[in-house]
C-alpha cells in the first residue's frame, strides 16, 4: 500500500468514526445542558463554591462568573509553579521563573497551552496532575459553557436570561469531559502509552552518557489534552512521543478525541435552537473548510518537488516514521483548524506552503470545528456576518434563526472578529520591529518571519502549537504571548455573550417569503466564502511576507 492511498484510508476511517459519534454524542450534551436535575456530585461542588446551580444569569452576570473564575484559576496555577520547589512530587525540580510561571499559567487556563518549557525537565507531578490537568478540564467547559449561552441566546425569546455559569461549567466537566477522558486514558494505556508516578530514572547510555526518563500520570493528561482541544505535551516533543502517542492506532485516535466534541457541537446547537437542519448547515461549512485544508496540505506534503522528497516519497523532514506524511498532514490540519495545538510532527519543518496552511487554519479563528465551544461560537458569529452580507446584497434586514440582526448586533460580531487579528499583526509588528525579540529567531528571512507571525498567531488564537527554531523562553515572549493569549481569550468572549444577551431579549420574527433560509447548501457555500474572504483580506500581507515567500522560492 502506497503512502498516499494510507492516508486517504486514514481520513476515511476518521470521517466514518466522526459520524458514528455525531448524533449520540451530540444530543447528549443537548441533554446535559438542558436538564434541571443535578447530580450529588454536582450539588456538593456547587455547595462548596457556594454557589446557586438555579439562578438564571443575564450576560453580564455570565461574564462575571467566567472572568473571576479564570482570574482566580490563572492566580492558583502561577503560585502552584511558584512554589514548586517545596511541594512533595516535584522531583527536584526548582521553582519556575516568574515570567514563565505567568505564560504558562495564562496559557492552561485560556486553552492555549503553549509551553515555552520542557515539560519533562521543569515541571513535578502536582504541578502536572494538580495544575495543567485541571486546567485542561476546567478550561474546556468554560469554552462549552459560552457556547452554549449563546446558543441559548437564540434559542429564547423576550428574557435576557442565558442560563447559569457554575452549572454550565461543572456539567460540561462531570458529565462529558471527565467520562470521555476516562475511557479514552484506558485506550491509551492499554495501546502503550505511560501512566504512573515514578520518578526520574536511567534508562541507558546515549553518545557516551546517560540518558534519563521521568514518568507520570501521561494517558491521562493525554486524554483530556485531546478531548478538551488543549494540546500541552506531558513531554516536549508532545504527540510525537511514544511516551505520549505509541502506534499509529492511538495517533488516529488523538485526532477523533480532539475533532468528536467540536463537530458533535453543531448536533447540539441544532437541537437546542429547535432545527437540526440548522445543524447540519454549520456542520457543513466546518466539514468543508476541514477536508479542504486536509487534501490540500496533504498535496503540498506529498507532491512537493525536489529529487530528495520525490525518492522519499514525500516531506519526511520533521516527521515521525511511525505515524507517515499522510496521518501528519491529517493531525496537523486538525489541531490547528482547532484550539487544541498538539502536534505529532514539527510544523517548522512542513514545506513553505504547508506551514502557511497551519498558520491560516488558525488565522480562520479554528472555527473547522474549533476548540470546545470556541469553535461553535466562532462559526455562530460569522453566520452572523454572513447573514448580514446577505441582508445587503438583497436590500433587506438579516435575520437569523427568527433573530433580526441589527446595529447592536452587528457591531458585536465586528468586534469579535477584529480582535483577533489586530493582537496578532500588533504584536508581530512589535516583535519584528525591537532589536531584542529578534535575537530569538533560528532563522533569518521568510522562514524567520514565520516562526514570529505563527507564534502571535498561535497565542492569540489559544492555539500553543509552535514553528520549532524559536526561542519563546525569554522575558519578551513569556510576557507578550501571555498577554496575547488572555485578550484572544477573554474579549472575543465579552462579545460573544452580550450578542447572546441582546439575541434573548428579542421576540422572534416569523419566517417569510423573503427570509434567507440559512439551513440551505446556498447559505453554507456563501458561509464559507465569508470566512475564507475576510480572513484572506486580514492577513494576506502577512501570509505573503512569510510561508508564501518562503513556498515560491523553493
Amino acid at each position: 500500500m502506497g503512502p498516499v492511498l494510507a492516508g486517504v484510508l486514514q481520513l476515511l476511517a476518521l470521517i466514518g468514526a466522526l459520524a458514528l459519534a455525531y448524533v449520540p454524542l451530540g444530543n447528549y450534551m443537548a441533554k446535559v445542558y438542558s436538564s434541571d436535575r443535578h447530580w450529588r456530585v454536582e450539588k456538593w461542588i456547587y455547595k462548596g463554591i457556594g454557589a446557586n446551580p438555579d439562578a438564571e444569569m443575564r450576560w453580564p452576570a455570565y461574564l462575571r462568573g467566567v472572568l473571576a473564575f479564570s482570574a482566580v484559576s490563572v492566580l492558583f496555577l502561577y503560585l502552584l509553579q511558584r512554589l514548586q520547589g517545596v511541594l512533595p512530587g516535584s522531583l527536584g525540580f526548582s521553582a519556575i521563573d516568574a515570567d514563565q510561571a505567568f505564560n504558562t499559567a495564562a496559557s492552561f487556563v485560556t486553552n492555549t497551552n503553549w509551553q515555552s518549557y520542557y515539560g519533562e525537565q521543569a515541571m513535578g507531578h502536582v504541578v502536572q496532575t494538580a495544575g495543567l490537568a485541571v486546567q485542561n478540564f476546567v478550561s474546556a467547559a468554560v469554552g462549552i459553557a459560552v457556547a452554549v449561552a449563546l446558543v441559548r441566546g437564540f434559542a429564547r425569546s423576550r428574557t435576557g436570561e442565558l442560563g447559569n455559569f457554575w452549572s454550565d461549567m461543572v456539567r460540561g466537566i462531570t458529565r462529558i469531559l471527565l467520562p470521555g477522558a476516562f475511557v479514552a486514558a484506558i485506550v491509551l494505556v492499554a495501546c502503550g502509552a505511560i501512566q504512573n508516578f515514578s520518578g526520574i530514572h536511567e534508562v541507558g547510555q546515549f553518545m557516551g552518557g546517560s540518558q534519563q526518563w521521568n514518568g507520570g500520570a501521561v494517558a491521562s493528561q493525554e486524554a483530556i489534552k485531546e478531548l478538551g482541544t488543549n494540546g500541552g505535551g506531558y513531554f516536549n516533543a508532545n504527540s510525537a512521543h511514544p511516551f505520549e502517542n505509541p502506534t499509529p492506532f492511538t495517533n488516529l485516535f488523538e485526532i477523533f478525541l480532539l475533532l468528536v466534541i467540536p463537530f458533535a457541537l453543531t448536533r447540539t446547537f441544532g437541537v437546542m435552537v429547535g432545527s437540526v437542519k440548522q445543524g447540519y448547515a454549520i456542520l457543513a461549512t466546518m466539514a468543508t473548510i476541514w477536508i479542504g485544508f486536509t487534501a490540500l496540505m496533504m498535496w503540498t506534503e506529498f507532491a512537493h518537488h525536489g529529487p530528495a522528497l520525490q525518492i522519499a516519497g514525500g516531506a519526511y523532514e520533521g516527521k515521525e516514521v511511525r505515524f507517515g506524511v499522510g496521518s501528519s498532514s491529517i493531525f496537523a490540519v486538525a489541531t490547528t483548524l482547532t484550539s487544541t495545538g498538539a502536534v505529532d510532527s514539527f510544523h517548522s519543518s512542513f514545506t513553505g506552503l504547508g506551514g502557511g496552511i497551519t498558520m491560516l487554519g488558525m488565522m480562520l479563528g479554528e472555527i473547522a470545528p474549533g476548540g470546545t465551544g470556541s469553535g461553535l461560537y466562532g462559526m455562530l458569529i460569522m453566520a452572523v456576518i454572513a447573514v448580514f452580507i446577505a441582508g445587503l446584497m438583497v436590500g433587506r434586514t438579516p435575520e437569523y434563526l427568527g433573530k433580526k440582526i441589527g446595529t447592536r448586533e452587528i457591531k458585536l460580531a465586528a468586534c469579535y472578529i477584529l480582535i483577533t487579528p489586530a493582537l496578532v499583526l500588533v504584536f508581530t509588528a512589535a516583535a519584528m520591529a525591537l532589536p531584542t525579540p529578534g535575537h530569538s529567531m533560528t532563522n533569518s528571512g521568510a522562514h524567520g518571519f514565520s516562526e514570529i507571525l505563527y507564534a502571535y498567531t498561535s497565542a492569540s488564537n489559544n492555539n500553543g502549537s509552535a514553528f520549532a527554531g524559536l526561542n519563546a523562553d525569554t522575558q519578551w515572549f513569556n510576557s507578550t504571548l501571555g498577554l496575547a493569549m488572555i485578550l484572544g481569550r477573554f474579549l472575543p468572549m465579552i462579545f460573544v455573550l452580550a450578542l447572546a444577551g441582546s439575541l434573548a431579549e428579542q421576540k422572534p420574527v416569523p419566517v417569510t417569503a423573503g427570509t434567507l433560509r440559512t439551513e440551505k447548501p446556498l447559505f453554507t457555500g456563501l458561509l464559507v466564502g465569508a470566512i475564507l474572504i475576510i480572513t484572506g483580506l486580514t492577513y494576506f500581507p502577512a501570509l505573503a511576507l512569510g510561508p508564501l515567500a518562503e513556498g515560491l522560492a523553493s
